[in-house]
């Protein structure tokens, strides 16, 4: 049987289509999934506790943390930018709820762009809200939706990572559409990878399986193997449960 792989969904408003609100995950992310192997469930928005989010994340093999809109500041203690946008409260604490439920049932977990986001700040890390003004490369696309669906930038990654074991090399172009980034790293997290401004791109739990990139594997998963490659580890890491065995060396950049 194909590992089950928990997507925490979105809710979207009514339309023509849909008389009612639809809870949803993007489809680049669900056939990256497939294509690695794994089947992809997605789990409506809800209130939970963490027994309940347990019991939730006991039925599933692993995690998928997607992008999305802004995390609440009021999480890490900050007022929010002016451009900061499309806050949820039930949205945060509902994945923060799966993401500790999988972190204490050893389940494995990616998290993709605000993913990485929202479990820094679920660790007690901070973000920066807005980082357009102290950025000299594109780290979204401009008039999107008009013209590029993201941009494209490329990204260092540290050698001895977890991130560098499983796509291969130590620099590669990434689909990136963010205006948000970490700032001080929370409890347990280690960075591994570093846009060329110094921002940091890839994060990695020190003692879970947990991998976390700003960018956005799945824009160019379907023919580019080093995308594709952190769906294949994730659902790998179920398969072989071994692959998390590992020892991260520890690489501190400074920004700029």
């Amino acid at each position: 049987m194909a590992p089950l792989v928990a997507v925490a969904g979105r809710t979207a408003s009514a339309g023509k289509v849909s008389r009612d609100a639809a809870t949803f995950a993007g489809q680049r992310y669900l056939d990256a999934i497939l294509r690695a192997g794994g089947e992809p469930v997605v789990i409506t928005p809800r209130d939970l506790t963490s027994d309940a989010a347990k019991e939730v994340m006991s039925t599933f093999d692993a995690l998928l943390l997607m992008g999305g809109p802004d995390v609440d500041p009021a999480l890490y203690g900050h007022e929010p930018h002016p451009r900061t946008y499309g806050v949820n409260a039930l949205q945060d604490h509902f994945e923060m709820a799966l993401l500790h439920a999988a972190l204490l049932l050893e389940k494995p977990v990616l998290a993709v762009c605000r993913g990485i986001q929202l479990v820094n700040v679920a660790l007690g890390g901070t973000l920066c809200q807005h980082i357009d003004d102290e950025s000299n490369i594109a780290h979204k696309p401009i008039n999107f939706p008009d013209g590029e669906e993201f941009a494209v930038h490329s990204v260092r990654i540290a050698e001895g990572s977890h991130v560098h074991r499983v796509i291969g090399v130590n620099e590669i172009d990434v689909a990136s559409f963010h205006h948000q980034a970490i700032d001080a790293l929370g409890e347990g997290l280690t960075a591994v990878a570093w846009s060329s401004d110094g921002f940091i791109e890839a994060a990695e739990h020190n003692t879970s399986w947990l991998l976390a990139v700003q960018w956005h594997p799945e824009d160019t998963a379907a023919h580019d193997p080093y995308a594709q490659a952190l769906y294949d580890a994730v659902v790998g890491a179920v398969k072989s449960p071994s692959i998390a065995q590992r020892n991260v060396r520890v690489i501190t950049s400074p920004k700029g």
